[in-house]
């Protein structure tokens, strides 16, 4: 994956040290000495670039405001404020303006280079994620690539969510479901290796496995279902969850269009998964026979049906958990 990024400096020893620092590490590089010409290229290159470094004080239109526009244009680009003048007042204005990080002048060749795969990696892995996961992705951003990993999905929806969003108004569901369910559930799925993929609707698809390969994925899954089943029957406040696992292999990495892009896994686990979270009833636990033989036999589980996708396709035995808070 080679990255594009886009120089914004009206020093001309500025641009051409970053340029060879920058190339050295594989980047695509373009440069621009103003605000104005930098604003230009990102139009023409919308696609091609992915990281804008910017210099805050410059003549014409300032480093905050050309983040400001380039943000309207495109607003998935990483982009890290360069400056020698940082102030507490120009540090919040950036940070309002959606700067990812900051690089001051003078500036290491191995500082520059280290901070520009941090912010990047932080951009693009905007959810909860496992410190030590995170880590292994500053060293090794490759992870994110397109490629075919072997993990396992989680997929957790709340059991009667119309009839409970029909009673109380938009500000107390906001409430409900931030405090009560998205919070403390995701921080469930940190503490268990897994990562929060998104949030679609009520639901919660998290992955075990990806982006960095975690031996017992299939375990960590599991586990993390039933202390999230355990945890919302603590919380109350009317929340029943059913929730669906599957494990297999899925094309892995960030998808999307120009202006959103998001790191996610697609494939027959994915689908699996979503179509047993549907046959949980509330408080359970549905697996895939591929999940059941990647965990501990003292988990308890037991077969219950078969699931068939498509018409033609082998269909796939499933197990409801029996544990009833059992760990």
């Amino acid at each position: 994956m080679r990255l594009g990024i886009l120089v914004i400096d009206d020093e001309e020893g500025i641009r051409r040290s970053l340029t060879r620092i920058l190339k050295e590490e594989g980047y695509s590089v373009y440069t621009a000495e103003d605000g104005e010409k930098g604003l230009n290229i990102i139009k023409e290159a919308t696609g091609r670039v992915d990281i804008v470094i910017c210099d805050l004080i410059m003549p014409g239109i300032d480093g905050i405001k050309t983040i400001e526009e380039i943000t309207k244009i495109h607003r998935d680009a990483t982009k890290i404020i360069l400056t020698g003048y940082g102030t507490l007042e120009s540090s919040i204005k950036a940070i309002e303006a959606g700067i990812d990080g900051f690089i001051t002048k003078p500036f290491e060749n191995k500082e520059i280079k280290w901070k520009i795969k941090e912010c990047y990696v932080k951009r693009r892995m905007k959810q909860f994620i496992p410190p030590e996961i995170f880590n292994k992705l500053l060293n090794e951003p490759s992870h994110l690539e397109h490629r075919l990993s072997h993990l396992t999905i989680l997929f957790s929806d709340i059991r009667g969510f119309t009839k409970i969003s029909s009673t109380i108004s938009p500000g107390e569901l906001a409430s409900l479901l931030n405090r009560y369910y998205f919070e403390p559930l995701s921080e469930i799925v940190v503490n268990h290796r897994g990562i929060v993929d998104k949030y679609i609707g009520d639901s919660i698809m998290a992955l075990f496995g990806a982006p960095i390969y975690q031996d017992r994925h299939e375990e960590d899954a599991v586990r993390c279902a039933i202390e999230m089943i355990e945890k919302t029957k603590q919380i109350g406040r009317g929340l029943e969850i059913g929730i669906g696992i599957s494990t297999g292999y899925a094309v892995t990495g960030i998808f999307g269009s120009m202006n959103k892009k998001e790191y996610t896994a697609m494939g027959m686990p994915v689908n699996i998964a979503a179509r047993l979270q549907k046959i949980a009833a509330p408080g359970e636990i549905i697996i895939s026979e591929e999940t059941k033989s990647g965990i501990d036999d003292g988990i308890p589980f037991e077969k219950v049906g078969l699931l068939s996708l498509l018409p033609n396709s082998m269909p796939t035995v499933y197990y409801r958990w029996t544990g009833n808070g059992q760990v």
